[in-house]
């Protein structure tokens, strides 16, 4: 059985860091590719970053590129999202998802919600003084 459980968030000062943790199991990491969404309040999800199975390339949306790092430990199954320098509007419920085809370059075409399938119950990142 497919599943996917995030861990990390919490409520952080502007500037402030934060590290989410993606646990998989039912798959292998290394077969398929892992994204991280957020959604904010009267928003749509939005993809943050991805990380390819395969080769471990990376894909940083804009808003996250330079201060966001997406990793993955493929011995415990686990891909972290390291955020750093964040900001108010980094608000949001953040959530790991599993590429519905499993293997392909991550870009920002693949790195669309509906490309994703199996999701996790997200986990909320609140940034405020």
């Amino acid at each position: 059985q497919v599943q996917l459980v995030e861990s990390g968030g919490g409520l952080v000062q502007p500037g402030g860091s934060l590290r989410l943790s993606c646990t998989a199991s039912g798959f292998r990491l290394d077969y398929w590719n892992i994204g991280w969404f957020r959604q904010a309040p009267g928003k749509e999800r939005e993809g943050v970053s991805g990380i390819s199975g395969s080769t471990g390339a990376t894909y940083y949306a804009p808003s996250a590129r330079g201060r966001f790092t997406i990793s993955r430990d493929n011995a415990k199954n686990v891909v972290y999202l390291q955020m750093n320098s964040l900001k108010a509007e980094d608000t949001a419920v953040y959530f790991c998802a599993r590429d519905r085809i499993g293997l392909r370059p991550v870009s920002r075409a693949t790195l669309s919600e509906q490309e994703y399938d199996y999701w996790g119950q997200g986990t909320q990142v609140t940034v405020s003084q």
